[in-house]
């Protein structure tokens, strides 16, 4: 399995935050974490809100770490809150299912790392993770 590299996690980052300023959306926090969950790259925008870096990495952290989006998961945890509880536990706190995180596929549909967007409404980090997924020439999966 090959990681994502930081010149294409910059890439990504750049134009996942170039769609929240054509969106005019609040300032918003990008991160790549590669396959084993380790940082790439992170960007914050100025007056980023202060724990945003923080659930960015958990987004991403738990897109990678149950193999679906963030999106995907949100969903889930309605009808079985208690094993998400049990998840972010066994995570130590860094898994965070919310809307905003997608897994970042190469060419062959191999995953390379994940992408976590944070700042605006779930549905709005959702099309900047898109945006910036597909402007670096990766692929995601469906929602």
């Amino acid at each position: 399995m090959s990681n994502i590299g930081l010149e294409d996690s910059v890439k990504m980052i750049d134009a996942t935050l170039a769609k929240a300023r054509e969106l005019n959306l609040s300032p918003m926090t990008a991160v790549v974490l590669d396959i084993g969950g380790q940082i790439v790259a992170l960007k914050k925008e100025d007056n980023s809100a202060l724990m945003r870096a923080d659930i960015a990495i958990g987004k991403a952290y738990a897109a990678l770490g149950m193999g679906i989006s963030t999106a995907v998961l949100e969903e889930r945890a309605k009808d079985r809150p208690w094993f998400i509880d049990s998840l972010a536990s066994v995570a130590n706190g860094k898994f965070v299912p919310v809307a905003g995180a997608h897994l970042i596929r190469d060419d062959s549909g191999n995953v390379v790392g994940a992408l976590g967007v944070t700042g605006a409404p779930s549905v709005k980090d959702v099309e900047c993770a898109r945006a910036g997924i597909a402007a670096a020439g990766f692929q995601t999966d469906p929602d």
